[in-house]
Parts: C-alpha cells; sequence; structure tokens
C-alpha cells in the first residue's frame, strides 16, 4: 500500500463538463476564487461544495466542471491545497513552533491528523514535520553561512 494509502489519480471523463457554458464557469470561477481567498472558507473543515453551491446559487456539478475546467483539480484537492500552503505559512513561522501538528492542522481547516498527513505528503512528497525540520535546519545553516569569521 502507497505511503498515507496516497494512490495513483485515475481520470474519467465527465461529460456535463462541456455542456456548461463558459459564462457560467466564468462567474463560478470568479464566486470560488472570492470564498477561497478573500473569505477563506477552506478553514472550515465543514465546508462543501454543496455549501458552497448553496451561497453561490448553483449546483455542485457546475462547481465540479468549474473546479475541473480552471484548476484541473477535483473540489477536494483545491481545498485540501488552500490548506497545505497555509500550513506551510504557519510550519516556517517562527512564531508558531510550539503549535503541534494537531494544531496545525485544525487550524487550516482539516478534520484530523491523518488528512492533513495524506494532503501534505501528496503535495511535497514529505511529513509536515519532516518539511518543517527540513526547513529550520536549512535556515540555520544559512543564517551560519552568513555570520562573519573572525580572525585572531
Amino acid at each position: 500500500m502507497a505511503k498515507y494509502n496516497i494512490h495513483p489519480k485515475k481520470e474519467k471523463a465527465a461529460n456535463y463538463r462541456m455542456a456548461v457554458s463558459t459564462d457560467v464557469i466564468n462567474v463560478i470561477y470568479e464566486q470560488l476564487l472570492r470564498k477561497m481567498i478573500v473569505e477563506k472558507k477552506y478553514r472550515d473543515p465543514h465546508y462543501t461544495a454543496t455549501r458552497l453551491a448553496e451561497e453561490i446559487g448553483t449546483n455542485t456539478r457546475y462547481i465540479s466542471a468549474a473546479v475541473s475546467l480552471r484548476f484541473q483539480q477535483t473540489y477536494t484537492e483545491l481545498v485540501n491545497g488552500y490548506r497545505v500552503r497555509e500550513a506551510v505559512a504557519i510550519l516556517t513561522g517562527r512564531r508558531y513552533r510550539g503549535l503541534t501538528m494537531a494544531e496545525v492542522a485544525s487550524s487550516v481547516g482539516f478534520a484530523n491528523r491523518q488528512s492533513f498527513y495524506a494532503s501534505f505528503y501528496r503535495n511535497y512528497a514529505k511529513t509536515p514535520k519532516e518539511f518543517q525540520d527540513n526547513f529550520f535546519a536549512k535556515s540555520l545553516e544559512l543564517r551560519r553561512s552568513r555570520k562573519p569569521h573572525n580572525e585572531e
């Protein structure tokens, strides 16, 4: 079994994607970006495509079509991508060093630590802790190499 139960993505045809007009896709795309970037709805672990569709007055098939056509991924992959990117910002911030991985996962919208680790690993091929440790080790190495050497 693959690490963190990650399997290759299977492509399947969805004919409804082509039935949705470009104008509708563009409107959904703009509203989706506003919900994710401005309102940061991805932080809510219960924010589903169904809730998004209700809020913007469309249906989940149209949401799925817009995400697939504009982002070339599923809705879940898109939302988890935003979560993982915010987690990276937290993991590399010195003031957040004391947070546990469960606290980081929760703060960015993952319902549990396992889904956080799986999504993170899928994006970075490292666990969040490995990523953080590697980042700070490189940071320390860089600071040490910049220190002026005393010649005595």
